[in-house]
């Protein structure tokens, strides 16, 4: 990978009583936390180091540049097809804040001399800021490597071990950024349209946590006639309390305030396990959901929401409770492995798949878009 260092943009915290008030109102508020002086720029080009400690571990990653033509190349994955939609209200943020909030997360087969460094640097030299996000009980570090020898030592490291990234969240920041250099690079020299701007932190750094379904699938067929049709795919079990799926192709159902132990049938994996790697998610929405329940488009039908697995049982709980017709279905995380596969394959994942933890705050490090 190409990383280069950069200017950032970063809060200055004497000022801000609350940081999660302010991180999630930046997307709202940056041009006005700017002009009032909330934000400060580096004098010196720096990669930053960012750690995310949480009650029960720490997460450290590096925030930099990356060559927008490592995406081109096909160096920076996908694993989600990108609306076009979204990509044009990205295009119109970042042009109106002449800014991104946020940098892309991108994830990468772990590399030990990397992660030792960044360990290493973290413990050795005082952080330019750290701030306590009350809300998720996480505290939020950042270190300034400005250096030249060590930015160079970095980035000969990311250039001869990793090859390859994957896009773990900011899909649509990505490929707007690839359409602006494409379309405005030579419109507009000024801006930097040249670069994507990312945090890089390997795989064993961050955790996949389930993403899961509530469904409008009971208006037109009983509860009891719904389990019949379920039985025809799943070996069916009632649950005694509610938990999490325990494995891979294992579903747990929630209907009628009732728990069930779903396990795809044999000859179900077996048909589509021909090369290609079967997703618990991939089944429900072609058998389940299209099949049985008529939603044949899951990224616009209106009968289906999707419960990010940081809201537990009780999220999916609460949210299924709220309609008498509602099926909620948890899922079993994706592995690392299959999202990669597919990635390098050229596949992408159904939609809602993963969520990755932990997540960064928008405001924490800010790329300007004026060179």
């Amino acid at each position: 990978m190409q990383i280069k260092p950069f200017h950032g943009t970063y809060p200055n915290f004497d000022f801000i009583a609350s940081p999660d008030s302010f991180c999630d109102d930046a997307k709202n508020s940056f041009r006005e936390f700017q002009a009032n002086g909330f934000f400060e720029t580096a004098p010196a080009t720096a990669f930053y180091i960012y750690q995310i400690e949480t009650e029960v571990r720490k997460h450290i990653g590096l925030i930099a540049l990356d060559d927008v033509g490592d995406f081109f190349a096909g160096k920076v994955k996908k694993h989600e097809k990108t609306l076009s939609e979204r990509e044009q209200q990205q295009m119109q943020l970042f042009l109106r804040w002449n800014a991104i909030l946020k940098p892309v997360l991108l994830t990468y087969p772990p590399a030990p001399d990397i992660s030792q460094w960044l360990d290493n640097f973290a413990g050795s030299n005082k952080p330019l800021y750290a701030t306590r996000f009350v809300k998720d009980r996480q505290t939020h570090t950042v270190w300034c490597v400005t250096d030249p020898a060590e930015i160079q030592h970095l980035q000969e490291m990311f250039a001869s071990q990793v090859n390859r990234t994957y896009i773990a969240d900011g899909h649509h920041r990505t490929t707007t950024i690839a359409l602006l250099h494409e379309r405005l690079k030579d419109k507009n020299p000024e801006l930097d349209f040249d670069n994507l701007f990312c945090a890089f932190f390997a795989s064993d750094q961050l955790e996949i946590l389930d993403y899961n379904r509530v469904v409008e699938g009971l208006r037109d067929v009983s509860p009891t006639q719904f389990i019949v049709q379920m039985s025809r795919l799943f070996d069916l079990n009632v649950l005694p309390e509610p938990r999490k799926p325990r494995e891979k192709h294992e579903i747990v159902m929630y209907i009628h305030k009732e728990w069930y132990s779903l396990h795809w049938k044999k000859d179900i994996l077996d048909k589509y396990a021909k090369d290609r790697v079967v997703l618990d998610a991939t089944l429900l929405n072609e058998l389940v959901l299209r099949n049985i329940i008529g939603i044949e488009d899951v990224r616009t039908d209106t009968r289906i929401n999707y419960v990010d697995g940081v809201k537990g049982l009780e999220g999916l709980r609460k949210a299924t409770n709220d309609s008498d017709d509602r099926i909620g279905f948890l899922l079993y995380p994706v592995a690392f492995e299959d999202m990669m596969r597919m990635a390098d394959a050229g596949e992408s994942l159904p939609p809602k798949s993963t969520y990755f933890e932990p997540r960064m705050k928008s405001g924490m490090v800010v790329k300007m878009l004026k060179r």
